[in-house]
């Protein structure tokens, strides 16, 4: 797949806003919202310009992995390097494209690793009005959780722009197979709200937003779903509550068979709160992530 950048310029001066997916070569749906947003606003946009990158990652997304063919997560490999590998170079690309924009919204889903509670999330940006722009982006997008964390993590395409103190966002919603198109319009109708809130298109009249809960945590790797409720053991994980439940600290969470089944081990919620994320793929590793807890 060759590079597919999107750009969509209207007649009238106005801020860029860049919308990304497919960091991640798994995450479906924000490839098909995307493709979906370029042939609206077309039609729609009135002032500005908004770039669309619907593949960010090719080789990732070639494979069908998270990660491109070596190995690299593009994630964690901002800002990247022109002379490096596939990775490195998809991460340079779009880091330059990230300087040049005025904002920034970055489409994800959980992959084929994790199921996802809706939310838009942003760093607690050091800078005050970048801070507030960034809320107010959030908000604007309209899924039920908004949930800002600490602004230490490196190698994020939303590190390039807290850099630069350019005001992004990211989202996130469901993740395994197959394409749920509830998520694609959800995302599209997410990005054109936020379009919306910088008055950048014509003839659009926000969806209604649907926030049940607002979160703001600065604990650092407060937004890194890897390092939660780690597996206590290798074997097949079998969930026992499902994404977007309100659950007890010590309720039971899931259950662990270990090769050759020999051995069942009992996880337990570590906290009060929301489900934020559940792990979808049965194959677990010890230390590997069974999902996470939002307190709410």
């Amino acid at each position: 797949m060759e590079t597919c950048e999107i750009e969509i310029q209207s007649d009238q001066e106005g801020p860029k806003l860049l919308i990304l997916a497919g960091v991640h070569g798994d995450e479906y749906e924000p490839i098909l919202a995307a493709i979906e947003l370029s042939v609206i606003l077309k039609e729609k946009l009135k002032k500005g310009t908004v770039q669309i990158v619907p593949v960010v990652n090719k080789s990732a997304y070639k494979a069908g992995t998270r990660c491109g063919t070596d190995e690299l997560d593009l994630a964690r490999s901002c800002p990247g390097h022109l002379s490096g590998s596939s990775t490195m170079q998809d991460a340079a690309n779009v880091s330059n494209m990230i300087l040049e924009c005025d904002y920034l919204i970055d489409l994800h889903t959980g992959g084929q690793l994790f199921d996802l509670f809706p939310l838009a999330g942003y760093m607690l940006h050091p800078n005050k009005p970048v801070l507030v722009e960034q809320r107010k982006m959030a908000k604007a997008f309209g899924l039920p959780l908004v949930w800002g964390t600490d602004p230490l993590p490196e190698g994020r395409t939303l590190s390039v722009a807290r850099d630069a103190n350019i005001p992004a966002i990211y989202v996130e919603y469901g993740g395994p197979g197959p394409v749920r198109e509830l998520i694609v319009d959800s995302y599209i109708n997410g990005c054109l709200n936020v379009l919306a809130h910088f008055d950048m298109l014509t003839d659009y009249n926000p969806e209604g937003k649907d926030i049940k809960y607002t979160v703001e945590d600065n604990e650092p790797d407060s937004g890194f779903l890897q390092q939660k409720m780690l597996s206590p053991a290798d074997g097949i994980f079998v969930p026992k509550v499902s994404v977007g439940e309100i659950v007890k600290k010590d309720q039971l969470w899931g259950l662990i068979y270990t090769w050759p089944l020999n051995e069942i081990h009992k996880v337990y919620a570590d906290a009060d709160g929301l489900v934020l994320f559940i792990r979808n793929q049965p194959r677990v590793n010890k230390d590997e992530s069974l999902g996470g807890i939002l307190s709410v």
